[in-house]
């Protein structure tokens, strides 16, 4: 239960599900957390259940100084950062690409494709003076696997796991391992816009296509990055790893 003692982690998107699954995950590993979020104070009470393993953050990770600012209370309150989870997330709603107004597509590129940028132009320099560390992005089977209805998310998860694997290759002389998650869909709170409508019909099609036919947990993301998060996977980068049930086969 100390696969992560002594390292301090950042997770975007922390107020809920994956991203408050890890959270939890990595504070019971042995890890110390900032819980960081747009909903702050949903942050500040995920974080409050884990005592003083943990800090919670309002941010919008769009932000460049919204992102800063997270670093440096991981600095500040716990004193380094071995771990950087870009969890936070937003898509449209299922439906016509043609549909999908300006305002909303800028959205899905500042959460899902520029916060990791500003991530990284925060978090490596940290990394460096350290000797280390693990950046862990949360993308999707809808990078690897397409499908209709959810395009511009889709080209921002296969943007962010081209991105992975070029930051890995760039920053394995630093020793930072760059890795993400490919979860399919799951229960969190974006699953209705994924399906278009929350009906059990719905859901009962989605699971069809998972061939251990379920959804994904929140406990499901967390177990695999506390793995690539771990010494466990010390040779381990550029991976885009599939948490999918078997979907993407």
């Amino acid at each position: 239960m100390e696969r992560l003692k002594g390292k301090v982690a950042i997770v975007t998107g922390g107020a809920s599900g994956f991203g408050a699954g890890m959270a939890r995950r990595f504070v019971e590993e042995g890890a110390r957390v900032v819980v960081a979020d747009l909903n702050a104070e949903g942050a500040l009470e995920v974080a409050a259940t884990m005592g003083d393993d943990a800090a919670g953050i309002g941010v919008d990770v769009s932000s460049r100084a919204d992102t800063a600012a997270m670093v440096d209370l991981a600095l500040e309150r716990f004193g380094r950062l071995d771990i950087m989870v870009n969890n936070a997330g937003y898509t449209h709603r299922n439906g016509d690409l043609t549909g999908v107004d300006e305002e909303t597509f800028d959205r899905i590129v500042a959460v899902n494709m520029k916060a990791i940028y500003h991530a990284a132009l925060a978090v490596v320099p940290v990394m460096e003076r350290q000797g280390g560390g693990s950046i862990i992005t949360t993308a999707s089977t809808a990078g690897l696997r397409p499908r209709p209805g959810l395009t511009w998310y889709n080209a921002s998860k296969g943007w962010t796991i081209t991105a992975t694997k070029s930051m890995a290759v760039e920053l394995a002389p630093k020793n930072i391992r760059v890795n993400c998650l490919c979860p399919v869909a799951g229960e969190t709170g974006m699953l209705a816009s994924f399906m278009g409508e929350d009906t059990p019909e719905k859901r009962a099609l989605f699971r069809a296509s998972i061939p251990l036919g379920r959804l994904s947990t929140p406990l499901d993301i967390a177990n695999a990055a506390l793995w690539l998060a771990s010494d466990e996977a010390a040779f381990i980068t550029g991976v885009a790893l599939e948490v999918d049930g078997g979907r993407c086969i």
